[in-house]
């Protein structure tokens, strides 16, 4: 064989190896995401705190947030790809700091929540880092302090600690690598 020709078919060798071996390779924000799932149903979130509107306002957040992040479309019946439901377990306020006089200068709201991800075959899709258990609920919490004195008050701190569970709600959304 001439060189030439030795060299071409080295060369096409190579390139069809290089092709082969990043073949499952996905570029852009769609290799973030599972490819098998499209839709995805919100049922309104469940609220064991006594404050109203609390899982209503949840589940508007992470609707928003999936929409807005995520390649899923969010659709409104229970036959969808998935199903992603959740349920808001703890809301407290505590105090963290006041006047000598016992008047509340800075408060802390914490909410907590537990997420399943789950599809049509009820195979859980979302789990936690931390742990490679198969199912498990997804827990997160979150804290936000307001000064009542500074014109803050806990329904707008409501608001931010409730904004900030959504995007890490709609996080774990992505596939694990």
């Amino acid at each position: 064989m001439s060189r030439r020709l030795q060299f071409g078919l080295s060369l096409a060798i190579g390139l069809v190896a290089i092709a082969a071996g990043c073949a499952s390779y996905q570029i852009g924000t769609g290799s973030l995401y599972r490819p098998d799932i499209r839709t995805v149903y919100v049922p309104m979130f469940e609220s064991d705190s006594l404050r109203r509107n609390l899982g209503e306002r949840l589940t508007e957040a992470v609707v928003k947030e999936i929409e807005l992040k995520t390649p899923y479309k969010v659709v409104h019946r229970p036959d969808a790809d998935s199903v992603l439901s959740a349920r808001i377990t703890s809301e407290i306020k505590r105090v963290v700091a006041e006047e000598r006089n016992d008047i509340p200068r800075n408060i802390e709201t914490d909410l907590a929540v537990q997420v399943n991800w789950y599809d049509r075959r009820g195979e859980y899709l979302m789990q936690d880092s931390r742990f490679n258990f198969s199912p498990i609920d997804f827990s997160v919490a979150q804290s936000a302090d307001f000064t009542p004195e500074g014109g803050q008050s806990v329904a707008t701190t409501h608001q931010e600690a409730i904004q900030r569970l959504a995007e890490q709600i709609v996080s774990q959304m992505e596939s694990r690598w």
